[in-house]
């Protein structure tokens, strides 16, 4: 019977020190939700085999970082847009005349922001449309 309690005991223990070791392991690594971000700018209007003409990436936890020129203000743009990336489009600059030729351009996103996956790209008619709808916007100004 005494045997019988000392195991029960021990396993209790054995539960107990399991649980908090879960719970231990469960904690972040720290206090920022990772925010990583490689962008890219393509030719043509595939998405899915785009020809990449420039690239960057951006970490903006716990610093902003990367091999953006300005790290700093693209996090900052991001931040802005809630990681909710169609808001980094404005309406087109109505003082900029682009030309009315079809030479796609495919601008994308994809990594982690505020610890949720991300995969966006949005494709423009040709690069005068695209620069006139980023309109200086941080995020794509590499």
């Amino acid at each position: 019977m005494r045997h019988r309690r000392s195991i029960a005991v021990s396993a209790a223990a054995l539960l107990t020190l399991a649980g908090a070791a879960g719970i231990a392991q469960a904690q972040p690594e720290s206090l920022y939700a990772p925010s990583a971000m490689v962008f890219s700018v393509a030719q043509g209007d595939d998405a899915a085999a785009p020809t990449v003409v420039r690239a960057t990436t951006v970490s903006c936890a716990p610093g902003a970082r990367g091999t953006h020129p300005d790290p700093e203000a693209a996090c900052a743009a991001l931040k802005s847009a809630g990681g909710t990336f169609d808001r980094l489009l404005s309406e087109p600059n109505p003082d900029r005349a682009c030309p009315m030729h079809y030479d796609p351009v495919t601008v994308s996103a994809v990594g982690v922001w505020e610890g949720r996956r991300v995969a966006w790209h949005h494709t423009f008619s040709n690069s005068c449309i695209m620069g006139a709808t980023l309109n200086g916007n941080a995020v794509f100004a590499f």
